[in-house]
């Protein structure tokens, strides 16, 4: 087992524990009874991208609705263009005042069928103006365990059209709606 691998395998272990066995853990007590893990798709070393940064983008606040009818506000960072499957793909980065990491929500062709119907998210760091995206990361949002959660949710400019096929896959212990 290569070294990515047994890294991602530990992180996914060491979430499985904190979801089965912490207080604060997005499952409420009757779904923690019953947890045996999360559903993730197999490693995918090609849906790690390390990619340019281009800053062009407009800086002014975006406005993401939530899953409870809220909004938070975030401003574009820049904006990363890809490959999946030799199809182009492009998600924009999103900074917020209070964190260094920058935030990617998004949704693709496998939301509400393999993946949690509202999006995945993933927080990155920028190394100058590169940015390494790993999607074996992609996690769902707390909201997809419990609807009392309140979630950001990807705004058009980062529905996807290809599958990422990569992270956490849905959540089948609550029927969330998305």
């Amino acid at each position: 087992m290569n070294v990515m691998a047994s890294e991602l395998k530990r992180f996914r272990a060491e979430k499985d524990g904190v979801f089965a066995r912490d207080p604060h853990s997005p499952l409420t007590a009757d779904q923690r009874r019953s947890f045996h893990g999360l559903a993730y798709f197999d490693e995918n070393p090609a849906l790690m991208i390390h990619a340019g940064i281009d800053r062009e983008v407009d800086p002014e606040e975006v406005r993401m609705g939530t899953s409870s009818g809220e909004e938070q506000v975030y401003h574009r960072y820049g904006l990363v263009r890809f490959q999946v499957d030799d199809q182009a793909a492009q998600l924009t980065l999103y900074s917020s005042e209070d964190s260094n990491e920058l935030f990617v929500p998004f949704r693709d062709a496998t939301s509400g069928h393999e993946t949690y119907g509202a999006g995945r998210y993933l927080e990155v760091e920028a190394h100058g103006d590169h940015v390494t995206i790993d999607f074996n990361y992609a996690y769902n949002p707390n909201c997809a365990y419990d609807s009392a959660w309140s979630c950001p949710l990807p705004p058009v400019e980062n529905w996807l059209k290809v599958p990422i096929r990569a992270g956490e896959k849905i959540f089948t212990g609550h029927e969330a709606t998305s």
